[in-house]
């Protein structure tokens, strides 16, 4: 097979604590048994084979691939991990050979790695694989329940600076000017002006309350305004009101096999700690106790899949 050659990568560096640990775990290099049935041995580095499943596995770890995608030998995409993952045995063979392993430095950054990939081999075992097609249909199930209750409104904005300036607005307005070119001609908010000051469609749960609590029982058609809000003073056009349109199950499945993972973790962990004794030796640290764990923040809402399926942004208060 033909050698692979190219400049040494930034990324390749990066990754070079990773592959020592792996290195440290497993000694035993050089071995020409398949680490998985029906691999493929892809290269040798002096006597240690590289497998198709230790190439695919470094795709997935730098985010080329998803978890259980294939990764098809004669790819591009293939060749150009297998030549990083070249590279870093490389390295990591010259950093044994300079005895760079034993100080107690790299023991330290070696044990921090190998605690990461345990971690993250639990996650697999026991989180992801309690992760079902039907706990994905169950919580979809759910998510279409509330979203059969929401409806969404489109909604124009013109933002002025004061009110007077806002009063003018609804001036304008009224003697039968076009809110669309009112608002690229009068808006300061930026992010909407040019557009005519189409916010698209959200429901009421995602915007500013000063937004909800005008729209709430304004019809299509109507002008809503002005009212002051963080960025200024605010009149609305409400372009349409309309059932929640929800994602489909598959366009929903990935948002939701997150979530259920986050959640799975937040729990493993909240045994875990409720298990441990753990003594946090800062200063001042007492505030904290009884917080979430820090791997799960974020994990405690359930994913809103059937709010703003367009991802349509709340307005800019």
């Amino acid at each position: 097979m033909t050698p692979f050659r190219r400049p040494i990568s930034t990324l390749t560096v990066a990754l070079l604590a990773a592959t020592l640990a792996v290195s440290a775990c497993n000694r035993t290099g050089g071995a020409d048994r398949a680490p998985e049935p029906g691999d493929r041995a892809v290269a040798k580095v002096h006597s240690e084979t590289i497998w198709a499943s230790d190439v695919k596995r470094e795709a997935v770890a730098q985010g080329l691939i998803g978890e259980g995608e294939p990764l098809d030998v004669t790819s591009d995409l293939f060749r150009r991990v297998l030549d990083e993952v070249i590279d870093q045995k490389l390295l990591a063979k010259e950093a044994e050979r300079r005895r760079l392993d034993d100080s107690p430095l790299a023991q330290r950054r070696l044990e921090a790695t190998r605690e990461r990939i345990l971690g993250d081999m639990l996650v697999e075992s026991v989180v992801n694989g309690a992760i079902s097609d039907q706990a994905v249909q169950n919580l979809y199930n759910e998510q279409l329940r509330l979203a059969k209750t929401s409806e969404e409104i489109r909604v124009r904005l013109i933002l002025s600076r004061t009110k007077t300036e806002a009063d003018a607005v609804i001036g304008i307005l009224g003697q039968g000017a076009s809110f669309e070119a009112v608002a690229m001609e009068r808006s300061v908010d930026e992010a909407t002006r040019f557009s005519g000051g189409d916010l698209g469609y959200s429901t009421l749960d995602v915007m500013p309350q000063t937004y909800a609590s005008a729209l709430r029982d304004k019809q299509a058609g109507s002008t809503v305004g002005p009212f002051q809000t963080e960025g200024g003073w605010a009149v609305l056009r409400v372009e349409d009101r309309r059932k929640e349109n929800p994602p489909t199950l598959e366009q929903a499945r990935p948002q939701i096999v997150r979530y259920l993972t986050y959640e799975g973790v937040r729990q493993l962990l909240e045994q875990l700690r409720n298990k441990a004794k753990v003594n946090v030796l800062l200063p001042g640290d007492g505030a904290r106790q009884g917080q979430e764990p820090a791997s799960a923040q974020g994990a405690s809402q359930a994913p809103d899949q059937t709010s703003n399926p367009t991802n349509t942004p709340a307005p800019a208060a």
